[in-house]
């Protein structure tokens, strides 16, 4: 699925990377390329376990230590 653009008769360089840029922001290219390069992976079940225990065991610290008035 490609976009063809052909240089037309006295038609400057500016002009064709005009249209070619045009064309391009018509197709969606850029939108499909962004969102497959910057897909992120998903958690597996074991990763999001591990964060919700780190989670768990920073908010019993910070409470330990906001008790003790150590906190920032």
């Amino acid at each position: 699925m490609g976009i063809e653009i052909k240089k037309q008769n006295r038609e400057t360089t500016q002009s064709l990377v005009h249209r070619f840029t045009k064309a391009i922001r018509e197709s969606s290219i850029l939108v499909r390329v962004r969102k497959t390069r910057f897909k992120r992976r998903k958690k597996s079940n074991q990763m999001k376990k591990r964060a919700a225990l780190r989670r768990e065991e920073l908010k019993k610290e910070y409470e330990k230590l906001r008790k003790l008035g150590k906190s920032k």
